[in-house]
């Protein structure tokens, strides 16, 4: 796989990742200015040389992905035998600088039930960098004509229409998918609740709907096993309480605000370094 399929494989997967470059190289080396490879948490794609040089560069990497690091850093390697080395000698005779670019997870977000909201917090999410997912039972919500407001999306949107058990859709999606159940039908969403709460894997749940839904979803999921720290999980309702309004457009930009805050609270600020 080379460098820029796998970029995409980490993308679609939801897996963080490191793009390594070698941004230029002075004397003897192993790559010229511009090879590049990717580094994932336990895979690496394309190579810079291999060889010591290699093996640091996908230490440090590593080392950045579990620090969930931002910013870009510059590293300069030395190929010689009087330079310090860790993982065999290189004495090529020259020096190569490496850039190491952080390749954040892209946020993914799952709707279910593409009514009047949902179309319209589709319409918003869909001008983000997301990986958007629109899931509904009734075929007449995910048609091509109606869906046509999304054609010129920066998200990445993906299409599922079930018929029956919709909740089976959470399979597929990726780990830490934020999850927000807004559909026609009060059991489709109970059960879509029970099922999210039991796969262990989304990044959070969101339920529309009024306090006296979510009284009536305590007991019902209470019955079906889930405890107190469980049903914590469940955000209802959803959006921003100080944005109110019951206008579809109105309750898509409070649900879209809330998320946008969800993924800017992981984003750590950096400076490039020397």
């Amino acid at each position: 796989m080379n460098w820029l399929s796998a970029v995409q494989h980490l993308r679609d997967a939801g897996l963080p990742g490191v793009l390594v470059t070698v941004t230029s190289s002075r004397g003897h080396t192993p790559r010229e200015g511009g090879a590049k490879m990717v580094v994932g948490s336990s895979e690496t794609h394309g190579t810079i040389g291999g060889g010591n040089v290699e093996a640091v560069a996908i230490e440090r990497a590593r080392e950045l992905l579990r620090d969930n690091a931002t910013a870009p850093e510059l590293q300069t390697l030395s190929l010689s035998d009087k330079a310090p080395y860790q993982h065999g000698v290189q004495c090529c005779g020259g020096t190569m600088t490496l850039l190491f670019e952080p390749l954040p997870v892209r946020p993914a977000v799952a709707v279910f039930g593409v009514g009047h909201v949902g179309l319209e917090l589709a319409r918003v999410l869909a001008r983000h960098e997301v990986s958007l997912h629109l899931i509904d039972s009734r075929p007449a919500q995910l048609t091509d004509e109606r869906l046509a407001v999304l054609d010129d999306a920066v998200a990445s949107v993906h299409v599922h229409q079930v018929p029956l058990l919709p909740e089976t859709v959470l399979s597929e999606l990726p780990a830490g998918t934020h999850v927000l159940i807004m559909t026609h039908d009060h059991a489709e969403d109970i059960a879509l609740c029970d099922a999210a709460l039991r796969s262990g894997t989304c990044g959070s749940i969101g339920l529309i709907g009024s306090a006296g839904k979510w009284s009536r979803f305590r007991k019902r999921l209470t019955a079906l096993g889930h405890d107190e720290a469980a049903l914590a999980r469940i955000t209802t309702p959803i959006g921003l309480p100080d944005l109110t309004g019951k206008e579809p457009a109105v309750i898509a930009v409070s649900v879209a605000a809330a998320l946008l805050r969800k993924f800017q609270a992981r984003v750590r600020p950096g400076a490039l370094q020397a």
